[in-house]
């Protein structure tokens, strides 16, 4: 039976993954890639994905109607820091694809049966807790600013915004912390899940290579980080509803970029589910299964 593994991988050793250099060549190429996984069968992943539209509007409605209206643009831009884990289907299609297999939407859900579970389960916890932290400091500096009352209306709250001086300071600040924010998920998590799909490397490995891929790319990394900002933003303007076509072509480009980043040995590699012979149970997890 497969151990239990965060940390490390399944041999408790810490692998450290060769990074590649890229050029911003490479950067949109990646994109162009994502957009033709999109394209393949992009009712599949519309459907995938609806759930970010959907969780939108929920929060803005949850926001609109509990006396948290400031925290709508906060909740929307925070969302996206989760981005990253819920990916992890679409990179599995993508690495489907890549191998010439089938592509039906069922297979995104293959990754439940990947033994790097765990260690991609403890860095979407921690994830949460960046959205959650983000939350509360995002919540400190409006109370900084504006007291304990939260905006009576949208339209006044909006109005303020961007009329006041204080109005103001609370936009330059609120997003200058929230780049700050997001620069610490991109430099963690920018091929964490990618590589944990591809190989059970652990958490750490996963965080470190992500690290080393920054710092070895920094120009078309931020590049990376600045499209996807940009992608969702414009995803989000038409009540969000384009969310569904940008999540899932930006989750299949992160494989792309990752391919190109990360280089990983043959012989390091979680191989793909096998096709279930006929009377093979195929409920347990394929590494389990015999040989």
């Amino acid at each position: 039976m497969a151990s239990f593994h965060v940390y490390a991988g399944a041999t408790n050793t810490i692998e450290h993954p060769a990074i590649r250099r890229i050029t911003v060549a490479d950067v949109f190429d990646a994109l162009r890639r994502g957009l033709d996984d999109f394209w393949d069968k992009p009712s599949h992943y519309v459907f995938l994905c609806l759930i970010y539209p959907i969780v939108g509007v929920f929060l803005i409605t949850w926001t609109s109607g509990g006396n948290a209206l400031q925290l709508i643009f906060p909740l929307m831009s925070g969302f996206a820091l989760l981005g990253p884990f819920f990916g992890i289907g679409l990179y599995e299609i993508s690495r489907r694809r890549e191998q010439g297999l089938d592509t039906s939407w069922k297979h995104a859900f293959d990754v439940r049966h990947s033994p790097a579970i765990p260690a991609m389960v403890a860095i979407g916890i921690m994830l949460l807790a960046l959205f959650v932290a983000w939350l509360f400091v995002a919540q400190a500096l409006y109370s900084w600013l504006y007291g304990a009352d939260a905006p009576l209306t949208m339209a006044a709250f909006f109005s303020d915004l961007f009329t006041t001086q204080r109005g103001w300071t609370l936009i330059l600040l609120g997003n200058l912390i929230g780049f700050v924010f997001a620069l610490l998920v991109l430099c963690t998590t920018v091929v964490a899940f990618p590589l944990l799909l591809d190989a059970d490397v652990g958490a750490y490995a996963a965080i470190e290579t992500s690290a080393r891929a920054v710092r070895d790319n920094p120009v078309p990394m931020l590049l990376w980080g600045l499209i996807v900002a940009v992608a969702l933003l414009i995803g989000s303007l038409p009540f969000l509803a384009g969310l569904a076509v940008v999540i899932p072509v930006l989750g299949h480009a992160t494989w792309h970029l990752y391919r190109k980043v990360v280089d990983v040995p043959a012989d390091k590699k979680t191989p793909l589910p096998p096709s279930p012979e006929k009377g093979e149970d195929s409920h347990f997890p394929y590494w389990l299964r015999g040989s």
